[in-house]
């Protein structure tokens, strides 16, 4: 992850510019599908920021056990109710592994691209599988790269275009590299992030997990299970570490 993308002043206002992902209509089928697959063993998150994810799947009774770079995420983490119950390790995620093994492991909402090179996500895949049981399961929530959706000679795409938030990204085919700006204006105050990220195809993927000692079991188009096809802007991909 990107070092000072996420520092305090990110931190103090990351949940209210992104309040929508944290409706339950967002929330919960992501924290039933890896409640199904985590069971009576442990998890493991990947860039677990301020909690949206970890916490309510604790409350699920799953053991949560979160990575992140960011001392400031895991301070707002820690101040939520049920915050003591996820214990987090500062580090970056393509390399930091923690004690124990996990029954899962996974990272949400394109997280996946904050690695910004190919070595990385690989390291990442690997790292994860050296912490997983046999047979344990790798969960990897993101975009379908929108490169289709581009017209012709483009390299610009927008993301979100409704008040308070602008998102646009800036792409480069070459290097499958990009840089994500986000622009808020809310109460007559404007702030600006921008942050690079690394996009990644879903057979791309399939070879990581397999570097690693992983195999795909199942991927779909989102946590509802819908099936994943050619239209397909994002995909649930879950891999099963081979014994």
């Amino acid at each position: 992850m990107p070092g000072g993308s996420f520092d305090e002043r990110m931190a103090e206002g990351y949940d209210a510019a992104s309040v929508e992902l944290f409706e339950p209509a967002v929330v919960d089928p992501v924290v039933g599908f890896l409640a199904d697959l985590a069971g009576d063993g442990k998890a493991l998150e990947l860039g677990v920021g301020t909690g949206r994810i970890a916490l309510p799947l604790s409350r699920r009774g799953v053991r949560v056990h979160g990575i992140d770079l960011s001392p400031a995420m895991a301070a707002r983490l820690r101040d939520k109710p049920g915050g003591d119950e996820v214990e987090v390790t500062i580090g970056d995620f393509a390399t930091t592994r923690v004690d124990g093994t996990f029954r899962l492991a996974y990272v949400v909402y394109n997280t996946i691209e904050n690695l910004t090179t190919q070595d990385e996500q690989v390291d990442c895949f690997c790292t994860v599988a050296a912490q997983l049981e046999p047979r344990g399961c790798f969960v990897v929530e993101v975009e379908v790269p929108a490169l289709r959706l581009l017209p012709p000679g483009e390299t610009v795409r927008a993301f979100t275009v409704r008040p308070p938030h602008l998102g646009f990204d800036e792409l480069d085919v070459a290097t499958q590299r990009g840089i994500s700006h986000h622009y808020w204006v809310a109460a007559g105050r404007g702030e600006v992030v921008s942050m690079p990220f690394r996009y990644v195809w879903p057979a791309e993927l399939d070879l990581m997990a397999r570097i690693a000692g992983m195999s795909l079991r199942e991927r779909w188009g989102g946590w509802n299970r819908e099936p994943f096809t050619g239209d397909s802007r994002r995909h649930v991909s879950v891999w099963e570490k081979v014994p």
